[in-house]
């Protein structure tokens, strides 16, 4: 008999300060709020699409969100929208491996041990059906393979000299369905001229999406920043407790940024796998000139754009605007 496998769960990452975008967001809001909280997408924000996208792969009570408490007033209608203890609440932003972190200890208490998809919240994509059919063949390796995490990995267009690139090896993993690949090694934000070769080579942009167990995921931080999870062990014990705010206060104010890519996927290289991302247009919207870049190749465009256009904004020189 066969039986349907569970809907994954999925963590959206949105405790970033966004402050390399804040030029524009504070354009188009009037305030300092981070990227991921502004109506970029013609009145819906970037976390807002994204939660979308992640409605097409499992239920929204599978849905958990990480966000930072400086910007509660940006956060505060999810408290409504999302299912009881969804909502996790850093005491500040400590970086991409305590954004992860945490939210894991919540999902393996509410779940146990199950296979997750971690989205970022400041990504542009065009097509999220095919996006999340991506996402759906790396759980389909994680089910045939527990230990593994996989990433998605984007067809690069251009020899991009700011994004983290993923080199491949040339042979699939001996895993049914579309082929994951094992990583050979990360490039994070190369020279124009290594950027160039790992292009011609066919490398690809890491979009920091990734599919896994959540015992998979912790056994790659007890891997390359096992300090983390001893600074984390109070906050563990407290969970549930009237005290897990004021430990993760105290937790949160002694810990230093620690960045998951550089600390846990670098070393661990040998130990991931990666699926190619086909015909996708899709950005990492870092700064003001990749949202003017996306503006340019699709042809899109946002309500705002010509109030900012009327106010002088000019976040790129005069020759590559569209």
């Amino acid at each position: 008999m066969q039986t349907t496998a569970a809907p994954p769960w999925a963590l959206i990452l949105a405790g970033g300060d966004g402050t390399r975008l804040r030029a524009l967001t504070r354009q188009i809001t009037g305030d300092p709020r981070p990227k991921q909280f502004c109506p970029l997408l013609d009145g819906e924000t970037l976390l807002d699409r994204t939660r979308r996208r992640v409605d097409l792969l499992t239920p929204f009570d599978r849905q958990v969100v990480v966000v930072t408490r400086p910007h509660e007033p940006y956060y505060r209608s999810l408290l409504a929208d999302l299912a009881p203890g969804r909502l996790v609440v850093q005491a500040r932003n400590r970086g991409t491996a305590p954004g992860l972190l945490y939210p894991l200890m919540r999902i393996a208490e509410l779940a146990g041990d199950v296979p997750l998809a971690v989205f970022p919240s400041d990504h542009f994509v065009d097509d999220d059906t095919k996006f999340v059919g991506a996402v759906q063949a790396a759980l389909e390796a994680t089910r045939a393979c527990g230990d593994l995490v996989t990433l998605l990995g984007i067809e690069a267009d251009e020899p991009e000299t700011e994004y983290g690139w993923i080199e491949p090896h040339e042979d699939p993993l001996s895993i049914d369905g579309e082929p994951v690949f094992p990583i050979r090694r990360f490039w994070e934000k190369p020279s124009a001229d290594l950027a160039g070769t790992l292009f011609s080579r066919g490398c690809l942009w890491n979009s920091f999406v990734m599919v896994g167990r959540v015992s998979a995921f912790h056994d790659l931080i007890a891997l390359g920043a096992p300090e983390l999870l001893r600074a984390f062990e109070p906050i563990r014990r407290a969970r549930g407790s009237q005290q897990e705010d004021a430990v993760a206060e105290r937790v949160y104010a002694s810990l230093p940024e620690v960045n998951f890519s550089q600390r846990v996927l670098v070393p661990a290289a040998d130990r991931l796998g990666v699926v190619r991302v086909k015909g996708v247009e899709w950005s990492d919207w870092g700064n003001a000139e990749r949202v003017f870049a996306t503006i340019k190749r699709t042809g899109w465009r946002p309500r705002w754009l010509e109030t900012l256009s009327k106010g002088g904004f000019a976040p790129l020189p005069t020759a590559q605007r569209a």
